[in-house]
């Protein structure tokens, strides 16, 4: 296949090639490049949500090999339009409820800009002090606002720190004797842990949808008679299936007693519960030792941006330190400084506070805690629902052949798109609201395709 794009002469780009970094010239593209994305979003709801593609389509699309000269910007940005767009799924359409939303907002994409434009690698203190001071300072801004303790008013993870705190005090020797704990409704991911640092993960029914303390302490003591060493709880506010909550206090209460590490998964729930209604779901948050939330997930910054809250810093930097000698310098030789290279696996570390800090200065805490409560205020049925986002099913006397036929047809529209779970065996359809753009309009217009979804299957049958 031929290249797909226009043949020309190489001394016309000399002018392109000889800095990489003209501000000139990155001032014409950049505005050529904000004009697309903001005719992107004007003209969203013309696209189907869903993409249409076939697997493997682009490469029969795009040449086989990269131009051997440059190309024009207008050039890339009309085949981005023709290929790349058809190639998409629309996380940002108002119509858009599938999995949880990844919510975006002008200060969230502008400060990803800035970011990029920096462009630093903030390992360390010394490599860019404000990218890792701003981090902080934001940090505690966010967790002031959720009303987490004073002693969480700092970032990072828990697994591994666990890991290594309980052999500490056990020794590395019965390292393959650890657990991790977590219920039906526990992230798939937490199971990942299993053959990389723990023995392995126990997954107990939930109650209601939650994790209780009594199946919990049964649990882990029947693994303590069993010679097995608990370690890791996972509690999660609002799990992926079905949003439930699991309760922070009364778990907290059972993992003291074994001295076990509990880290709270409030990826997706986390944002509401800046809330002072909604706050009550992370009671008994000054008992864990880890706390996380996604603001990529519906805290209107983009992708990625996990804020992690540690009580103590200690047990991650013992666990996850490196040292090396073209890393040090007198700034972290001094001890007043943060380097985040000790507080994560990786080294390199980008500049995400700054667009979680232009979030809250444009649109501060008050107009924040409204468009959650919106989206709350949209998902709002006939049955009861935590944050925005309902579970439902088609009774399956209704449609005997194919249960998730009704999923199947309405993504295919390529009106809305859906996403299902599987709950008790039983098989229901998420509606999850959190996109920025969605409205009312949006969700009245994705009930009434579901019911003539339906209404058209009835009529088969």
């Amino acid at each position: 296949m031929g290249s797909l794009y226009p043949h020309y002469e190489e001394e016309n780009y000399s002018s392109n090639t000889a800095n990489l970094l003209n501000p000139e010239e990155f001032r014409r593209q950049g505005h050529m490049i904000i004009d697309f994305i903001a005719d992107y979003y004007q003209n969203m709801e013309k696209y189907p949500v869903l993409s249409q593609v076939q697997p493997d389509y682009l490469a029969q699309l795009l040449p086989k090999s990269a131009p051997n000269i440059p190309e024009p910007i207008e050039t890339i940005l009309h085949d981005i339009q023709q290929y790349i767009i058809p190639g998409i799924t629309h996380w940002q359409s108002p119509n858009y409820f599938a999995y949880f939303p990844s919510s975006g907002s002008i200060a969230g994409f502008l400060g990803e800009v800035l970011s990029t434009g920096f462009n630093v690698v903030g390992f360390n203190w010394i490599s860019s002090p404000a990218a890792t001071e701003l981090e902080f300072v934001t940090m505690d801004w966010l967790g002031q606002m959720l009303g987490l303790p004073q002693s969480f008013l700092f970032s990072g993870t828990g697994g591994v720190a666990a890991r290594d705190q309980m052999l500490a005090k056990v020794g590395r020797e019965n390292m393959g004797k650890l657990v991790i704990y977590g219920s039906d409704q526990t992230h798939s991911k937490v199971a990942g842990l299993e053959c990389k640092n723990f023995r392995a993960i126990k997954t107990m029914r939930s109650t209601a949808f939650q994790l209780s303390a009594e199946s919990l302490r049964t649990t882990i003591r029947l693994d303590v008679e069993a010679g097995l060493i608990p370690a890791f709880l996972c509690a999660t506010i609002g799990t992926t299936s079905t949003t439930a909550v699991d309760p922070i206090r009364s778990l907290s209460e059972v993992t003291k007693e074994y001295g076990m590490w509990i880290h709270v998964d409030a990826a997706y729930a986390g944002s509401a519960c800046i809330c002072p209604e909604y706050r009550h779901f992370i009671d008994g948050a000054e008992n864990v030792n880890s706390f996380s939330f996604n603001a990529h997930k519906w805290f209107f910054t983009t992708l990625d941006c996990c804020c992690l809250w540690v009580k103590d810093p200690g047990a991650l930097t013992k666990s996850l330190s490196a040292s090396a000698e073209f890393l040090k310098n007198n700034a972290s030789d001094s001890k007043q400084v943060v380097d985040y290279k000790d507080w994560q696996i990786t080294l390199s570390r980008r500049f995400r506070s700054m667009k979680l800090w232009l979030v809250l200065r444009s649109y501060g805490v008050e107009n924040l805690r409204n468009f959650l409560r919106s989206h709350v205020k949209m998902a709002k049925l006939v049955v009861p629902r935590n944050f925005a986002m309902v579970c439902f099913r088609v009774l399956p006397t209704t449609l005997k052949k194919e249960p998730n036929g009704c999923k199947k047809t309405v993504n295919a529209s390529g009106k809305i798109f859906m996403t299902h779970t599987i709950v008790e065996g039983i098989y229901v359809i998420r509606f999850a609201v959190g996109a920025t753009l969605t409205e009312d309009k949006h969700v009245i217009k994705a009930w009434k395709v579901v019911q003539e979804t339906v209404g058209g299957m009835l009529a088969t049958i």
